[in-house]
């Protein structure tokens, strides 16, 4: 019984002890991402919020109609949004592990911890500036709301989850090949534009609908618009494929991360 209590206090200690890792790397990101202060943290919030509001007005200003339902702001809003929660996730991660790459001088600093903290910043940054998004809606009076909010949750989930795995990937092939990060920023454009944000992946002619049907952040759009839009992408969408795309990732990077930690190391 000794000995149990022995391992479950040392189990504890260690996880506070990580937990106060993790806590002290968020910290630091607040503080140091912009202006150096807390009150920076803000713009972390703005900016993927100012991005989608800016696109919401441009098409809605343009007054056409929408490709899909009787709302532009609603059909381009909702592949707007997943595709944000993924893209943010997954480039900031990268992008926070090559900025605080110092903070690996410490022994009690891992990579692991570094890609964690930043993801959890992340992940609360897209669910402030979701309700935030939803109350504009509720004050200009746009119906936001989906018809199946269950789904609509599982689909922004799942985006968190896809952007988490592809975080992991990027942050440690970037702290290996800082290079990578324009790259991917380039490869972020292109998913984009093929992403389905703004068009009906359906109406996409054979085979270009079969191969299209293969990118996840698609399928993530896909997902969410089937929360709002009764009978949307029966024929394409694939909840499963997300999910073992999604898991797929997380486990590769976090493989790869253990199998070349010796290598990292040495960049300390």
């Amino acid at each position: 019984m000794r000995i149990n209590n022995g391992e479950s206090f040392g189990l504890h200690e260690a996880l506070a002890r990580q937990g106060r890792v993790l806590f002290a790397v968020m910290l630091r990101n607040i503080r140091t991402r912009f202006f150096g202060n807390g009150f920076g943290y803000l713009v972390a919030i703005a900016w993927p919020l100012s991005h989608i509001l800016i696109l919401l007005a441009i098409f809605s200003f343009a007054n056409r109609a929408p490709p899909f339902g009787e709302s532009t702001v609603v059909f381009i809003a909702t592949g707007t949004v997943p595709f944000m929660v993924f893209s943010y996730l997954s480039r900031f991660m990268q992008m926070s592990v090559v900025m605080t790459r110092p903070l690996l001088a410490f022994p009690e600093v891992k990579v692991l911890d570094v890609l964690f903290a930043s993801g959890l910043l992340e992940i609360l940054s897209s669910f402030c500036v979701t309700i935030i998004l939803l109350i504009l809606a509720w004050l200009f009076d746009v119906q936001a709301m989906p018809r199946d909010i269950v789904q609509a949750a599982y689909a922004l989930g799942a985006s968190v989850l896809l952007g988490l795995g592809f975080g992991l990937l990027n942050g440690v092939i970037a702290l290996a090949a800082p290079l990578w990060m324009t790259g991917y920023t380039l490869l972020t454009v292109a998913l984009w534009i093929s992403s389905g944000v703004l068009f009906v992946p359906d109406f996409l002619p054979e085979p270009v609908r079969t191969i299209a049907s293969y990118n996840p952040i698609l399928q993530l759009i896909e997902w969410m618009r089937s929360a709002y839009y009764e009978g949307y992408g029966e024929g394409l969408l694939d909840r499963r494929y997300v999910i073992e795309v999604a898991a797929g990732s997380i486990f590769l990077g976090l493989l790869i991360e253990r199998g070349t930690r010796g290598h990292l190391l040495a960049l300390r």
